[in-house]
């Protein structure tokens, strides 16, 4: 018997726009945040620009709030996790900037070679990394942890340092290398 055609049974499952207003409303909401995504990411591409275009103009980073105030804006509020890797020069200029992987309102896979592979093209010796938490909690995972363990040996045997991996989410900010997780 199929539960679903039953008509003794009342369906009480929420069908997201199913009714034509809420539909509409979802649709036009949903293409301004695709809009939007879109913009942040021509910025980073613009900015990028400009970083190769002048380099002596490069901002430093000199601590996690420097990294903080430069990635908040491209991730700090976004539905879901993307991670983003900061490449930098010998005196923690800006070289580029890196948006990694996109990943669902609470994972994203990330490839060890991934992270290194833009820091290798620019011969950049130290890079930082950064994803969000679209849920608003910036305490640090296990999975993070890990992530940061492997990250910062898959460095040292490419002789790029790893900085720091900052947690991202609402105007707030978690720096795991100050916490000391993941960098024993």
């Amino acid at each position: 018997m199929n539960l679903l055609h039953d008509p003794t049974i009342p369906l009480q499952i929420p069908l997201l726009g199913q009714d034509g207003a809420n539909y509409k409303t979802y649709q036009k909401r949903r293409h301004k945040v695709e809009q939007t995504i879109a913009r942040i990411h021509q910025l980073r591409d613009e900015l990028n620009a400009q970083l190769y275009t002048h380099p002596s103009e490069r901002p430093a980073i000199h601590s996690p709030q420097d990294a903080f105030t430069l990635l908040d804006c491209f991730i700090g509020r976004l539905d879901h996790e993307e991670m983003w890797v900061i490449n930098l020069d010998t005196r923690n200029r800006l070289m580029s900037l890196v948006s990694l992987y996109k990943g669902s309102v609470n994972s994203s896979q990330v490839r060890i070679s991934e992270v290194y592979r833009q820091a290798i093209l620019d011969n950049a010796p130290a890079i930082l990394i950064s994803h969000n938490h679209p849920s608003g909690d910036v305490i640090p995972s296990s999975e993070d942890i890990n992530l940061t363990r492997a990250v910062l040996q898959a460095g040292k045997l490419l002789d790029i340092e790893l900085l720091d991996h900052l947690i991202i989410s609402m105007g707030r900010f978690c720096s795991l290398k100050e916490k000391g997780l993941g960098f024993s």
